[in-house]
């Protein structure tokens, strides 16, 4: 075997919350391309179902869209037996839907608190549960969870603590979770993305413009990077390629955390 063979994932079943559109889709279709078949979860059913079409119609593989929100258990539950009876098994499962919130922490209302930490914390947890008992029960298998430099630095100059609470917790869940399941042959490790040019940065930068330049200048690049930049990492993480590697967090941020 070669070692760009090690990154097939033919054969394979991925699940990616929210993937419609920004991250979740470059890294659904990464997966895609590399082979796999995968199982999109929005709340959005209409956005799901057309992200699904148009990423089976470019890769060739087998697609699912699942409506579901993941801060649910009836949802979660539901989205692990849609994809159990579509494809047989769960191999990969990719936590990546999440939110953040702007707000001075004592002004920040314990509604915003909880909204951010159900999703971005919560909802990682529900998924884990669920599609990780299918993993277990067929042999194994790997999770990705969504973290982000901000679990490892202060952002600048965004007010944004419960995003950062929320992105430290799920390192930490990572490291654990890791720990715990490897005598089930299931890995966990999770990306650490810097700014990514998404729709929701974009949004933040249209009613903030001068974030961008502070943003900017603590980076080594010149520039954020398209979400289709961590598609190479989120498939080397799924894939044999990563085989000894669990527990462990990639940071992938243009060189904001150098400094």
């Amino acid at each position: 075997m070669s070692v760009l063979d090690e990154f097939t994932l033919h054969g394979k079943t991925a699940i990616v919350t929210g993937s419609s559109k920004g991250i979740g889709r470059a890294l659904a279709v990464a997966l895609a391309e590399a082979g796999a078949d995968i199982c999109l979860v929005n709340r959005s059913e209409r956005e799901g179902r057309l992200a699904a079409e148009e990423i089976a119609a470019e890769t060739g593989v087998e697609t699912l869209a699942v409506p579901a929100d993941v801060t649910d258990e009836d949802d979660v539950e539901a989205m692990v037996e849609a994809t159990l009876d579509a494809f047989g098994s769960i191999d990969i499962l990719v936590n990546n839907a999440g939110i953040a919130r702007t707000a001075p922490a004592h002004e920040m209302s314990l509604e915003t608190w909880n909204e951010v930490l159900q999703t971005n914390l919560t909802g990682v947890f529900l998924c884990t549960k669920h599609a990780g008992k299918a993993m277990i029960d067929g042999g194994g298998g790997t999770i990705v969870n969504m973290a982000s430099m901000s679990a490892f630095v202060a952002n600048y100059p965004q007010e944004e603590v419960v995003y950062h609470a929320s992105k430290g917790g799920v390192v930490s869940f990572t490291r654990q979770l890791a720990s715990e399941w490897a005598k089930y042959d299931v890995r966990a490790n999770a990306m650490a993305p810097g700014y990514i040019r998404t729709e929701m940065v974009d949004e933040l930068l249209a009613e903030n413009p001068d974030m961008e330049s502070a943003w900017l200048s603590e980076m080594l690049m010149e520039e954020m990077a398209p979400p289709e930049d961590l598609g190479g990492t989120v498939v080397y993480l799924a894939s044999d390629a990563s085989s000894y590697m669990t527990g462990e967090t990639v940071v992938i941020d243009g060189g904001y955390t150098v400094r």
